[in-house]
Order: structure tokens, then C-alpha cells, then sequence
């Protein structure tokens, strides 16, 4: 009983890998299309573009990336949901 929950948790915690890259990259777009607090934060003079909550949630999803490319070295881009 123990070895099927053990493989079933490794199933769950290499998908879980996946789900940041899009999280973050959907929570980019919500804070930018909703025009949020950090738009009203960054309209200071002089205030980087770089700074604020959209960038960082950008630069958060290129990170996770990895996961990805390696899914897909590993599959040859042919990913099957049952197993990451």
C-alpha cells in the first residue's frame, strides 16, 4: 500500500514542477490587463520599467521554464498526461 502512494506521490510532485511557469505567466497578465496597484505604484517620475509586480512575475516564469524543456528534451516534444 506504502509503494503505491510513494509512486503516486512522485507522479503528483513532478507535475506540480510544471503548473509555477503558467501560474506565473497568468498572474503577469491578470496584474497587467487589470491595471492593479502596481500600476498606480510605478506612474512616479523617474520609476523603472523594470520595477513592479508585472516584470517579476514575468522574470518568475522564465525561471520555471525548466521543467518544461526538460519535459520536453525528455518526450521529444510528445508529452503524455500520465506521466511528466
Amino acid at each position: 500500500m506504502i509503494v503505491g502512494s510513494s509512486r503516486s506521490l512522485e507522479r503528483m510532485t513532478r507535475w506540480l514542477c510544471l503548473a509555477a511557469s503558467p501560474t506565473f505567466a497568468l498572474m503577469a497578465l491578470v496584474i497587467a490587463v487589470s491595471g492593479g496597484p502596481d500600476m498606480i505604484c510605478s506612474m512616479g517620475e523617474g520609476a523603472s520599467p523594470l520595477g513592479g509586480m508585472v516584470p517579476m512575475y514575468l522574470l518568475m516564469s522564465v525561471f520555471h521554464l525548466v521543467p518544461w524543456f526538460s519535459l520536453v528534451a525528455k518526450r521529444g516534444g510528445q508529452a503524455s498526461p500520465g506521466r511528466p
